[in-house]
């Protein structure tokens, strides 16, 4: 199934993109919709086949592929990676729909974006760290022709930045990963053959701060954030939504699964320093966004500070934290979806994003009041208002962080307060006051350009007033995850001393005080 759900884009890229004869925008948009349907329709019977219940990886699928380099077809997921190919397969769909029917060069721009998806959905299912790199390069170069033919004046600046920035962080990632095959001396780069090796303290210490620069790009996290505001501003509001919901998750969810699970004593030792990177981005993100006059570039330094609960979650390694981390992945790829999607629309119809020129789109005659209302919701999500999605994921990420790292969570609080200031001046400004006379003749926005708004907003709202509907896919894992963190010492990469004794893994835990539920929980 998992093979399947990487194939249905590249097939569709590789139709629309020889489709025989001449085609125009409108109909090779059709196609690229209706693939992208399909893609989401087999997300839905992946779903179907997810047991709630199992903690560990299902859906296997293991081929061997090039043995001599330890290289084998190897996917898998669990309740960290399902969610967020659900996510990808839902913003594919919406970046497709987004980008309306007069798109210049079809056959080369919904190729590109599918590809964009088959590489994300590798790399979330890939169980072998070789596989993984793979994948995770497979989105550069489509990302990159995306922002340099469709992107605005400066596109060819920012893709090239945005070029160069990811091109590093594969090399550090894959650099770190095979440090960890030729240092643990395992068969293969599987996962699991790596967990179950032991390195030396250093070496991990060595290969884990490698593997947070190498994903800390891409997150992004301060400092290595600049090519971010490029990017995302530049960037058509289709491909920053792919941008920005979906692409910056490859590097939380790396973090999770290559740093935290496979390294989690040396996890703990970093952890503190962890936590304060999360804060200064946090800080730094919402005090950027608050000196901003371009809408789009507030909402893209929005983004680094959102992405800093993240890493606060992840570093504090509690139960709640780690699954308010993946509900964060989740909720703010939702709602920055939304927004970027909302500013493309005030972009089009008014020809402006600077909040110098924009007033009075709240106005139900001459204005976008819709929009406008669909901006005031998305605003409010983003800065955590109770009923939303949003308010959830940083509840958990704040209630769950705070007994490990007091301080840097009640930051993270007040950045959540201005997270409510600089979308108060955007919305004040922007959906507010008084029109002119002069130049408000706005054309009207039509109810297919609002679909897409209204099934983020949907989302938004339901998730928000039902959280467990998330909630669930995610728990059984973040709690296994949380318990081997807190006792590293049972985990594959660190049983050392207690191996020595003669005790098994979950002897060790159960003398730690974990309940007969958590062991169950853990799959060994």
């Amino acid at each position: 199934m998992l093979t399947t759900l990487i194939c249905l884009p590249l097939i569709g890229a590789a139709i629309v993109g020889f489709w025989p004869g001449k085609a125009n925008s409108s109909w090779l948009r059709t196609v690229a919709l209706a693939i992208a349907t399909l893609i989401f329709g087999w997300t839905l019977a992946i779903a179907m086949q997810f047991d709630l219940g199992v903690s560990g990886f299902q859906l296997r699928e293991f081929t061997p592929w090039v043995p001599q380099l330890g290289l084998t077809y190897h996917l898998a997921i669990d309740g960290l990676s399902f969610p967020l190919l659900a996510l990808s397969a839902m913003l594919t769909w919406i970046a497709i729909y987004g980008s309306g029917d007069g798109v210049e060069r079809p056959r080369l721009y919904y190729p590109m974006i599918l590809l964009v998806n088959a590489g994300i959905a590798g790399a979330f299912a890939a169980q072998n760290l070789l596989l993984f790199v793979l994948f995770y390069e497979l989105e550069l170069i489509p990302l990159y022709l995306l922002i340099a033919i469709w992107g605005g004046e400066k596109r060819g600046y920012a893709a090239m930045k945005f070029l160069i920035y990811t091109a590093i962080s594969g090399i550090l990632i894959l650099a770190a990963f095979l440090g960890m095959g030729w240092l643990s001396g395992a068969s293969s780069f599987d996962w699991e053959a790596i967990a179950t090796q032991n390195l030396s303290l250093k070496s991990q210490f060595i290969l884990l701060t490698i593997l947070l620069i190498g994903f800390g790009i891409k997150i992004p996290l301060v400092p290595l954030h600049t090519w971010l505001p490029d990017a995302y501003v530049e960037a058509s509001p289709p491909i920053a939504i792919l941008l920005g919901g979906i692409l910056a998750k490859l590097g939380t969810y790396g973090l999770i699964r290559f740093g935290l699970q496979l390294f989690p004593g040396t996890w703990e030792l970093i952890s503190p320093g962890l936590a304060i990177v999360g804060v200064i981005s946090v800080l730094y993100g919402a005090l950027t966004a608050i000196a901003q006059k371009d809408i789009k570039r507030m909402v893209a330094y929005s983004s680094i500070g959102h992405m800093g609960y993240i890493l606060v979650a992840t570093a504090a390694g509690t139960a709640l934290s780690t699954l308010g981390a993946v509900t964060q992945m989740v909720s703010h790829g939702l709602i920055l979806a939304l927004l970027f999607y909302l500013v493309g629309i005030v972009e089009i119809k008014v020809g402006t994003r600077e909040l110098a020129r924009l007033n009075g789109l709240m106005s139900p005659v001459r204005g976008l009041p819709l929009t406008s209302g669909l901006l005031v919701l998305a605003g409010m999500a983003s800065a955590g208002i109770p009923g939303l999605v949003g308010f959830i994921a940083e509840f958990m990420v704040f209630q769950g962080s705070f007994d490990i790292f007091p301080v840097p969570t009640l930051l993270c609080i007040i950045a959540s307060g201005l997270t409510a200031v600089y979308f108060v001046i955007l919305l004040n400004r922007t959906c507010f006051g008084r029109l002119d006379n002069a130049t408000a003749y706005y054309p009207k926005v039509l109810w297919r350009e609002r679909v897409p708004a209204f099934i983020l907003a949907a989302t938004i709202f339901v998730l928000g007033i039902s959280p467990a509907w998330l909630v669930r896919w995610s728990e059984p894992t973040t709690n296994a995850m949380a318990l081997a963190l807190k006792a590293p010492i049972a985990t594959p990469v660190a049983l050392g001393k207690n191996i020595d004794r003669g005790d098994s893994p979950l002897e060790t835990l159960s003398r730690r005080g974990a309940t007969v539920s958590q062991l169950n929980s853990v799959q060994f």
